[in-house]
């Protein structure tokens, strides 16, 4: 048998190549073994091995792509004997397995079975990998060198397809895998060490239908040969101090891993179809009536950042059929669907709707509305904006109430990210806690896409607002990191840079960048009324009152039936006291109010416009309310937190709140 070189691995200098090595990228080495060469090996030949932390990434050094000298021997395995080995770790994880489990458990377990049965039986085999373990919803794989390991991944990626095949999407069974390349301990029934936790988080990475790679798997591939290779940059992990250096793989080929907009992430917003509603008289000349309330509200409904609303085009097809609701939904691919129908008596028109629930059937909401014809078709009339306001807040109830009651990885994406944003504006300390809790669980199920970042960081601003935070500076800090992965995942993201803005505003007190941001935010969606709110609420900070009044005005224009409308009222209340008009600020608060008595800022904007309208009891009296909500405010806080402080308004604004009872 001939005799295969066994190559040395060196770190930095004096650097020898061994036959057919492939420049690998390691990490400092941590300890040095040495370990007997592999049975096709020169036996006198020790193989130095680095051990490593978190894969092979820093340090340069020479790895033979054929070298099977770090295997275990077959022997040492059906003995029970561990050895450190060098191991390439394929992790495989079922996305929303639970979800799965809970809808379709005999159909989820019996693809599931089917699945491993053929990685085990023909996946495995040809590629020289072996099976660790297999989990309810994923398996541990190991193979002696990575090119087979990054095979199988695509194999198993190729028969997940297939088994989708004919599946509603919200049926299929998606896979995310990671891998990692390293030393490991290895026995006969399973492999230890830092390499498989890492191999762990790298899946968790991955979105659905994606495979993410180390350095070090990265640098024993061949580009366009033996993987599509899109370089991620440093990402955080979690349980891992620093960020790793990641990429994710698609099978070889012209075209790109993932194209653009085309990602399999998961939607964070519920469906919504509207049927054209049904005549119940025979008069031709009130036909047409359902068709144009039904676009009217499908026009109103897609305003919302709440819903995706299917165009009627596509509903139209349903009009006058007696089909179900399952039909509606298989069909349309929607959560909720609205029906109805109407009677026309006179110049007027009555409407009977109902908002049900397409999966289970549930009637969330039904209705009668009464309006004037002509005033329906001149869009004049309130019909329309009566039953989108139904409907907004029906959906948003069942959401909450879906949030509220479930573990959370039972939970739809969509129901993860209304809950939260829901939760995290009552302000109330534990729906406040709930509410973070349900962003990290939608962004560790989906760790690429930008919204939940973006939420999560507008979550840390608020906490110091409400005077939650022990350390404004950290929180600064973290909803940065927020804004950034965001930002990495989608830099065309407007929520995420009006976002960003508001943190580089409130928290950095960065008010130059804050513009900035939000003025790209505008670029990009000339019509986000969060970006408008905000960039009108920092010209009110630096005391433009007029810039401030126009900013939010145009917020609250494009945002009618925002459910969070108390805090654009809010904001608009601290613009209009910038611009003077304090009879203008008092109605906006108490209106905000009258909806959330939570909002520290919304007190502090109605005690300072009190006391400039010289109505000072009002004033004390809103102190009073302000201090129960947040007892260590003090003017030497609000002016270290507040970015106002550096203007003429926070000069003005302080000393009203001091005169009206806030401690020095």
């Amino acid at each position: 048998m001939d005799e295969k070189p066994i190559g040395a691995i060196e770190v930095r200098g004096g650097r020898r190549d061994a036959p057919g090595a492939r420049r690998v990228r390691v990490r400092p080495p941590r300890r040095r073994h040495e370990l007997p060469a592999g049975p096709d090996g020169d036996a006198d030949a020790p193989l130095v091995l680095s051990l490593v932390q978190d894969g092979l990434s820093r340090a340069e050094c020479l790895l033979p792509i054929d070298s099977t000298s770090a295997m275990v021997t077959d022997e040492l395995l059906s003995q029970g004997r561990s050895q450190r080995v060098v191991r390439t770790v394929l992790m495989v994880d079922v996305v929303e397995s639970v979800r799965l489990m809970e809808e379709d458990e005999e159909g989820m377990v019996s693809r599931w079975r089917h699945l491993v049965e053929h990685v085990v039986k023909d996946v495995l085999p040809p590629n020289g990998g072996r099976l660790v373990k297999s989990m309810g919803d994923g398996l541990l794989l190991e193979f002696e060198r990575v090119q087979p390991a990054v095979t199988t991944a695509f194999a198993i990626q190729r028969a997940c397809d297939i088994a989708n095949l004919g599946l509603p999407t919200d049926r299929r069974m998606l896979l995310r895998m990671g891998a990692q390349v390293g030393e490991l301990i290895a026995d006969g029934r399973d492999v230890y060490g830092r390499g498989v936790n890492l191999a762990s988080r790298l899946t968790s990475l991955a979105g659905p239908g994606e495979i993410v790679v180390s350095a070090g798997v990265r640098d024993q591939l061949t580009p366009m040969l033996d993987a599509d290779v899109e370089d991620l940059g440093e990402c955080y992990l979690k349980h891992v101090e620093h960020p790793v250096r990641a990429y994710r793989l698609g099978p070889p080929g012209p075209r790109p891993v993932i194209e653009p907009g085309g990602a399999a992430f998961p939607e964070l917003r519920p469906t919504l179809a509207v049927i054209p509603f049904s005549a119940r008289t025979n008069a031709q000349e009130h036909q047409v009536l359902g068709e144009v309330m039904a676009d009217e509200m499908i026009a109103a409904l897609s305003r919302s950042a709440e819903l995706n609303v299917i165009s009627r085009l596509s509903t139209t097809a349903f009009r006058g059929r007696d089909a179900s609701l399952v039909e509606v939904s298989t069909h349309l691919h929607a959560t909720y669907v609205l029906t109805g129908s109407y009677r026309v008596t006179g110049a007027h028109v009555l409407l009977a709707a109902q908002l049900a629930e397409a999966k289970s059937g549930r009637i969330v909401w039904s209705g009668n509305v009464k309006g004037s014809v002509a005033g329906v078709v001149s869009g004049e009339d309130d019909l329309i904006d009566q039953v989108v306001v139904e409907i907004c807040a029906a959906v948003l109830s069942r959401e909450m109430q879906r949030a509220q009651s479930q573990a959370l990885p039972t939970l739809e994406s969509y129901t993860l990210l209304m809950g939260a944003i829901a939760l995290m504006h009552r302000l109330s300390s534990h729906d406040f806690d709930r509410s973070r809790q349900m962003l990290e669980t939608l962004i560790e199920r989906s760790p690429r896409q930008a919204t939940p970042y973006a939420w999560l960081a507008k979550w840390h601003v608020l906490r110091v607002q409400q005077g939650w935070s022990e350390d404004p500076r950290v929180e600064g800090r973290l909803a940065l990191e927020c804004t950034q992965r965001a930002l990495e995942s989608d830099p065309q993201c407007s929520l995420a840079l009006a976002i960003d803005g508001f943190v580089h505003t409130n928290l950095l007190r960065k008010l130059d960048t804050g513009l900035e941001r939000y003025e790209l935010a505008l670029a990009v969606n000339p019509n986000d009324s969060l970006a408008w709110l905000l960039k009108g609420t920092l010209h009110a900070f630096r005391g433009e009152g007029k810039l401030a009044v126009d900013g939010t005005r145009r917020a609250l224009r494009l945002s009618p039936l925002d459910p969070h409308r108390y805090f654009y009222e809010s904001l608009a209340a601290t613009a209009a006291l910038s611009a003077g008009q304090y009879e203008r600020a008092v109605e906006l608060a108490q209106r905000s109010l009258r909806a959330n008595r939570t909002h520290t800022s919304t007190f502090r904007a109605l005690a300072i416009s009190f006391w400039q309208l010289g109505r000072h009891d009002d004033a004390r009296k809103t102190v009073g309310e302000l201090l129960r909500l947040d007892p260590t405010l003090t003017i030497k806080r609000y002016l270290e937190t507040n970015p106002s402080a550096a203007f003429e308004t926070g000069r003005i604004w302080s000393g009203a709140l001091g005169q009206a009872g806030v401690p020095a």
